[in-house]
């Protein structure tokens, strides 16, 4: 699925309807059974909810937030290399929203726990699906208060501050370290993107 939409050999609503199926086959492999009873569930308005028939509670699908965040500090931004993509991809920092908090402050957290820099102005920009399995990307941008980066929970192998220009040289394929951004498909790609275009 990943690489069907990284290669962009299917139309766009083929991809969407692709990805939703996705989701909810995951969704319903993942939760046959209602944790509370234990009780086998069975599918039901054709595969948008499941049903306890022994305690008579519904489920729906569920959708994992995740804030995805451009930080940048003037003329520089804030990009990092994680241990799970491949070598010379650098890609703007991302986490998973816990419990009670706004977009806001799940951006600052995530920020502060992976490169120890403090975020001030957030500001949400768009959102993308990301069925691998079950997620949805909340893309954001942010201003950073401070610039020493101090790497933590082992989810970045590195992390730099990038100027525009470099920045640039990145997205046309010229950078001399050979390194790359997330392809067009995703939400990182644009942030990066959107934020290299604008004037300093």
């Amino acid at each position: 699925m990943r690489s069907l939409a990284v290669q962009g050999v299917l139309p766009r609503g083929d991809l969407e309807l692709l990805a939703q199926v996705r989701s909810l086959a995951h969704w319903h492999t993942s939760h046959r059974y209602f944790s509370h009873c234990g009780h086998e569930t069975r599918m039901a308005q054709a595969g948008y909810r499941r049903d306890c028939p022994s305690c008579l509670a519904v489920h729906f699908p569920r959708t994992d937030p995740v804030v995805i965040m451009l930080i940048a500090d003037g003329d520089k931004a804030l990009i990092g290399h994680p241990h799970r993509l491949a070598e010379g991809v650098y890609t703007t920092l991302a986490g998973f929203m816990e419990p009670g908090e706004t977009i806001e402050q799940a951006v600052r957290r995530e920020v502060m726990e992976e490169s120890s820099v403090r975020v001030s102005d957030v500001t949400f920009m768009k959102s993308q699906p990301w069925p691998f399995p079950t997620s949805l990307m909340l893309g954001c941008v942010g201003k950073a208060e401070s610039r020493d980066i101090v790497l933590g929970d082992n989810e970045l192998e590195d992390c730099r501050w990038f100027p525009r220009d470099e920045v640039r040289e990145i997205l046309a394929g010229r950078h001399p370290e050979g390194l790359h951004v997330p392809p067009e498909i995703s939400i990182a790609h644009w942030l990066i993107r959107t934020w290299a275009d604008a004037e300093a």
